[in-house]
């Protein structure tokens, strides 16, 4: 029963009312890392003893510039589902994001100043940016050091150059004069927004805390939640698929090159994270700490995740208490029915 509560589950956020992300693609082109998410939810419920969840992704042209609403409200309910199992959360984010999940987290009762905040700038005296340091201060010396699970919800991680596209697991050679020819040089290795715009200046390296050669990750189970190909965790699937799913021109340049040890894909990253926050409490027999996180526990995230922030629609770009241009009544509908498989309604 509960295995066929889980499919049912990552049937209810495999959809994309919007047409705008990689689900769309599904019908034609079948499910991408279909089963991760059980996969992934089993992992935290048997041994997650510390997860550092990674959000925020920063709307440079947006009026006014602002973190957008899709990522810290799944972000924070999925800790609230970990807590429940009794494990340890922190959440991270950067210079740029931080006022925006600051406000979702004391929206849902949590303590802002708990968040760990990545500095975006910034150089030390021995040429080392502000953001390596800290996240090696992070990984060795803060939380890093106990934390069991690292998972990105909606946070931007750099594309593809030549040398990740050779290492990539697929079947048969990677396409390398196909990706010479359509992503210049200026696009490869850069963080990149749905519209193909250049975000490393506005947004710091936290995806180094996801990289499998850096020594103090080594031993971190990792997990990305996406929804649009650029998104930390996109790397596990193949860049030439996700540049045949992505309806945009931009296709070729934005997928993100870092992989995760499992990769849930959803119309919403906000979905993808309720998602793993339900399938974790069912497994441990937890769903009652969901209980209160209704639709209008979710409409308040948003509404003071915006005004409080600020925070934008990533679509709209500008101040509104939707996500991805969906209305809440189209956005809300993933969560209600998560709800009712895990028996809340």
């Amino acid at each position: 029963m509960v295995d066929s509560a889980l499919a049912q589950i990552e049937s209810v956020i495999r959809r994309d009312p919007a047409a705008r992300g990689l689900i769309s693609s599904e019908p034609l082109y079948g499910p991408l890392c279909p089963g991760h998410l059980a996969e992934a939810a089993a992992e935290l419920a048997a041994s997650c003893r510390h997860a550092a969840i990674v959000t925020g992704f920063f709307i440079p042209a947006a009026d006014p510039p602002a973190a957008e609403t899709d990522g810290p409200p799944g972000a924070v309910v999925l800790a609230m589902a970990l807590q429940a199992i009794g494990a340890e959360t922190t959440l991270v984010t950067d210079g740029n994001c931080a006022s925006a999940v600051r406000a979702t987290v004391a929206a849902a009762g949590g303590d802002p100043t708990a968040v760990a905040v990545c500095p975006v700038s910034g150089v030390s005296v021995d040429g080392r940016s502000a953001a390596s340091i800290w996240i090696d201060d992070f990984a060795q010396n803060g939380p890093g050091r106990t934390v069991t699970h690292v998972i990105a919800i909606e946070r931007v991680g750099p594309s593809h150059d030549e040398e990740s596209l050779r290492n990539q697991q697929r079947v048969g050679p990677p396409p390398i004069q196909e990706f010479l020819s359509t992503v210049p040089v200026e696009q490869r290795n850069r963080c990149h927004n749905a519209r193909g715009m250049s975000i490393d200046a506005w947004s710091a390296p936290l995806y180094r805390l996801f990289e499998k050669s850096s020594a103090r990750s080594k031993s971190w189970k990792t997990i990305g939640i996406g929804d649009g190909g650029n998104e930390i965790g996109m790397g596990t699937v193949p860049w030439e698929e996700l540049v045949r799913r992505l309806p945009r021109k931009e296709a070729s340049a934005i997928p993100c090159r870092v992989a995760t040890d499992r990769n849930i894909i959803a119309g919403t990253s906000n979905w993808g994270g309720f998602a793993l926050a339900a399938a974790v409490a069912l497994l441990a027999g937890k769903t009652d700490a969901l209980s209160l996180v209704d639709a209008k526990f979710q409409q308040d995230l948003l509404e003071r995740m915006v005004a409080d922030g600020p925070a934008v629609d990533g679509i709209a770009r500008r101040p509104s208490a939707t996500v991805d241009g969906l209305p809440f009544a189209t956005y809300i509908q993933a969560w209600l029915e998560i709800r009712r498989l895990i028996g809340l309604d």
